[in-house]
């Protein structure tokens, strides 16, 4: 399996797997009560068969050329993902994710995984518009946004029913030739 190193602290990216369902489990029960504050993954993946059903998705996604997820790892640990949730090549659009469990929080891991997925997304495949869809009451999330240069294009009130409650949802988003621009033409990997 490849691994791309994510800055000197050891922290890397690479591949999640169907093969790798217990440890992706494993991870997210870890995180699971972290996770779940602005992300119904929990909710999905909840025992060996989902966590291998939501990895094989991904994997049909990867092979369909319409999503990816990567994982992060410290330490060799998996500690959160950086998803494609999807991918349309030939509309040059994607949309990007994440997430990290609670021990992982606060290191730049997120910024930097992401920063790989898009430089991947932009210089491989050529997507033009890679977005970000955050719960407004998700300040660490709307941060990683700002961080990778993203322009907030709209709020949708109200418009994301999660856990007895409607969110507001922002659409944030980078565009190929701004990315280019703000981070010059590094190597992709993801």
């Amino acid at each position: 399996m490849y691994a791309i190193s994510l800055g000197d602290d050891g922290a890397e990216l690479g591949p999640l797997e169907p093969w790798q369902a217990e440890e992706f489990l494993a991870h997210i029960d870890r995180g699971r009560e972290y996770i779940g504050r602005f992300n119904g993954l929990p909710d999905v993946v909840t025992d060996l068969e989902s966590s291998r059903a939501f990895l094989r998705a991904y994997a049909e996604k990867s092979a369909a050329d319409a999503g990816r997820i990567c994982g992060i790892r410290r330490e060799g640990e998996l500690v959160g993902a950086v998803i494609l949730r999807t991918m349309d090549v030939t509309e040059g659009t994607a949309e990007a994710g994440c997430w990290l469990e609670p021990s992982a929080v606060g290191r730049g891991l997120v910024t930097r995984a992401v920063r790989v997925l898009v430089d991947w997304a932009v210089g491989e495949r050529g997507i033009h518009r890679v977005e970000w869809w955050v719960s407004s009451d998700n300040a660490p999330s709307i941060a990683v946004a700002r961080r990778l240069g993203m322009t907030k294009d709209a709020v949708l009130r109200e418009s994301y029913p999660y856990r007895g409650k409607r969110h507001d949802m922002e659409v944030w988003s980078v565009l190929a030739p701004e990315w280019r621009t703000a981070n010059g033409d590094r190597p992709s990997g993801a």
